[in-house]
């Protein structure tokens, strides 16, 4: 659903973000545009030549936006967009073909699009991060991606090795088969974990456990089930289970909490609240990705990065945040990241 272009923000006079605990810097850079041209040889111009911009249907409302800014901040561009969002799925490939300038996605890139990509260009496409794509628990709303478990567990968290430990084969340290081995008490001391999960072969799977599980194989008690809900319903009914999850609003399902996760033994147990995601201290960040078709040693498309820069910028960073209280819940990226990501544009 497209919601109205001026959500929450002005578009002449954007406020620069506030600063975030733990980041240094104290806002997102000013954008200062550079005057670029598009030739008319481009292949991602349309017959009747826009710029076309092939990604997912969720930045719909943002991407009017920031095609806005880009035109009001350059004024003798004589270019106009042409957007088409309809799901991650087309964007990789739109972006392989040469039919988009670049590949807007609320998750990262699949295997198969990735191999795809590599096949026909001999090189992967180029990742840059300009946010965040949930953040919860919320009521309703989608969280990232994360570890659940039934109501009932006493647990207050796991770090990611023991994940690693109970979800995966050949883990440091050896498999975690029962609940005794992560000191729970009670009923669960003497039970088996019982571990859930969308099909291994599916993209959303491939791509968390190659990010976060280093491409280990899944345990052979690993149990796949067709669909998040199968999913959740399966642990609201099992107090000893245990389920890697994509994109899910659990508050559905009363019998079942998100867990929360350190990243090292001896850090905190953290969930993906906006206060967390925000400042990236989260063991599965969930990014909002560009991907751009950039050659090894070869530099960037001036418009591209020209692009890129907006979208880094602290007003380029204004529009993310007017999506935060909407039903995607992007987040802006953290400020200590943003240099980090203008640097692979060089």
């Amino acid at each position: 659903m497209i919601r109205s272009l001026f959500t929450g923000i002005t578009l002449c006079g954007l406020a620069s973000l506030a600063p975030t605990p733990g980041n240094s810097q104290t806002t997102a850079p000013t954008y200062e545009p550079t005057t670029v041209s598009v030739p008319d040889t481009a292949p991602y111009l349309t017959r009747d030549g826009k710029i076309q911009i092939v990604g997912n249907d969720g930045w719909e409302s943002m991407m009017l936006q920031f095609d806005e800014f880009f035109l009001q901040t350059h004024p003798g561009f004589k270019r106009q967009f042409q957007i088409v969002m309809k799901g991650s799925s087309v964007a990789i490939p739109a972006l392989q073909t040469g039919v988009s300038a670049l590949a807007p996605m609320a998750r990262s890139i699949w295997e198969d699009d990735r191999f795809a990509f590599d096949r026909l260009h001999g090189y992967d496409p180029l990742d840059i991060h300009i946010g965040y794509a949930a953040f919860g628990p919320r009521d309703g709303r989608k969280s990232p991606p994360g570890i659940y478990v039934n109501a009932r567990n006493p647990l207050a968290g796991l770090t990611i090795e023991q994940l690693r430990q109970i979800f995966t084969e050949g883990a440091k340290g050896g498999s975690i088969t029962r609940w005794s081995q992560l000191g729970v008490k009670g009923p669960w001391a003497k039970r088996a974990i019982h571990i859930y999960g969308l099909d291994e072969g599916s993209g959303g799977t491939l791509a968390f456990r190659a990010q976060f599980f280093e491409d280990r194989t899944f345990t052979r008690t690993y149990e796949a089930l067709p669909k998040p809900a199968d999913i959740g319903a399966a642990i609201a009914d099992d107090p000893y289970g245990i389920a890697l999850m994509g994109f899910f609003d659990a508050s559905k399902l009363p019998n079942v909490r998100s867990l929360a996760v350190a990243t090292e033994p001896g850090t905190p147990f953290l969930l993906p609240t906006l206060e967390n995601v925000s400042a990236e201290h989260v063991a599965f960040p969930a990014y909002l990705h560009v991907y751009i078709d950039r050659a090894p040693g070869k530099p960037t498309d001036p418009f591209v990065k020209e692009y890129l820069k907006m979208l880094l910028s602290a007003k380029g960073q204004a529009i993310i945040a007017s999506q935060t209280d909407t039903d995607e819940g992007y987040v802006p990226l953290s400020l200590d990241k943003i240099a980090q990501e203008l640097q692979k544009l060089n």
